[in-house]
């Protein structure tokens, strides 16, 4: 197979034609319409037996992967949506074009804050804990329980706190990478 395509043959009823059997059409209900993989197939039952009931081919394709963004190119995207020429907002906001405008045609995810352990100076194995009962009080403690949600911070949070000089690690969602 050259391409990565799949071509099923439909018809005005909604109906796609049964390449493994060559039964004849089948209901548009159905949960996987047959496909073949070869253009020429699809064409030549489209053009012997489907033509005389409005049969035409389709081809499948995949659908695109979503582009992700962070908060700020998203809300460009998000605001061309309500503009009247939305390449011209996005151009005119960004200088990444290629991308937004990928986001703004395929869709889009926004990119989750990342998350660091921050180490306490001059003290081994321990890390900066946020107290879940007051906002602004921090503990210390060890390191073995990195993925606690209380010991990961974004930069953010890291700024609230006043631990900009401290030493930190970029968190996954199971503990320090």
């Amino acid at each position: 197979m050259s391409e990565e395509k799949l071509y099923m043959v439909k018809n005005d009823e909604g109906k796609y034609w049964d390449f493994s059997a060559n039964s004849g059409f089948w209901s548009s209900e159905i949960a996987y319409p047959t496909t073949t993989i070869r253009k020429k197939q699809a064409e030549r039952v489209a053009e012997l037996v489907a033509g005389e009931r409005g049969g035409h081919v389709v081809t499948l394709v995949e659908e695109p992967k979503k582009v992700v963004l962070t908060k700020e190119q998203a809300e460009i995207v998000e605001r061309a949506h309500n503009d009247k020429l939305p390449a011209c907002y996005i151009s005119s906001k960004s200088d990444d074009e290629e991308l937004l405008m990928k986001a703004y045609v395929n869709g889009y995810t926004v990119e989750k804050d990342k998350k660091y352990g921050v180490w306490v100076p001059h003290v081994i194995g321990k890390m900066y804990y946020k107290d879940g009962r007051r906002s602004n009080d921090l503990d210390i403690a060890s390191a073995d329980c990195m993925n606690d949600k209380n010991q990961q911070f974004t930069e953010a949070e890291i700024k609230h706190y006043g631990l900009q000089d401290c030493e930190k690690e970029e968190m996954t969602d199971d503990g320090i990478r």
